[in-house]
């Protein structure tokens, strides 16, 4: 959660679009503007030129934002409305999980587009990258050493820490991983813990 997609809207090349409209509900029968959703203030954006290149950007993914994406459009040849297969939308949350010994995987329950690049952390500190979800570790692990991983371009978002060997370790959770304040003000950072039992 907290990050950003953009999609894409397949227009045939030849044709030059007017107007364009995404949408992911229908209101009264007629698709509602993503534009004037409230759900989406701010954080929806349409980007590129509506002659070839229309994307819709939505960032700070919610969990409310997982749906299926519309678009309609019209063209210079043509003032009727066009309308376009949709687009799901699916948000997963990053999980690291012990294959091996010492292999570990950054699993997601959803397939990720493109062919990302993740990122393993051990006990926080950057440890390697590469675009397989699967990371070796070449270095035998104590007890007290625990891995996460993240994506590139997202790497405030990790995934919960794994603990070596199995076994249980110390964590930390933020309750919020993003605090905006003004300069010279006093915040409260809240969190909890778990503890080897």
């Amino acid at each position: 959660m907290g990050s950003s997609v953009d999609m894409r809207c397949p227009i045939p090349s030849a044709t030059q679009v007017t107007e364009i409209v995404w949408y992911n509900e229908r209101l009264n029968s007629k698709p509602y503007d993503l534009r004037w959703d409230p759900m989406y203030d701010g954080r929806v954006e349409y980007r590129g030129t509506t002659v070839k290149d229309c994307i819709l950007r939505i960032t700070d993914l919610r969990q409310n934002d997982i749906a299926t994406y519309y678009f309609r459009y019209k063209t210079n040849q043509n003032s009727e409305w066009k309308y376009s297969y949709g687009f799901t939308l699916s948000l997963t949350d990053l999980k690291v999980e012990r294959i091996y010994y010492n292999t570990l995987s950054c699993s997601t329950t959803c397939t990720l587009t493109g062919n990302p690049t993740y990122i393993w952390y051990k006990n926080g500190q950057h440890l390697d990258e590469s675009t397989s979800p699967q990371y070796k570790d070449p270095v035998p692990s104590n007890y007290e050493d625990s891995y996460s991983c993240a994506g590139e371009g997202h790497e405030d978002l990790h995934s919960p820490a794994v603990c070596a060997q199995g076994q249980n370790c110390w964590s930390v959770t933020y309750t919020k991983r993003r605090i905006c304040v003004l300069k010279g003000s006093t915040v409260n950072i809240s969190c909890s813990y778990t503890h080897p039992t």
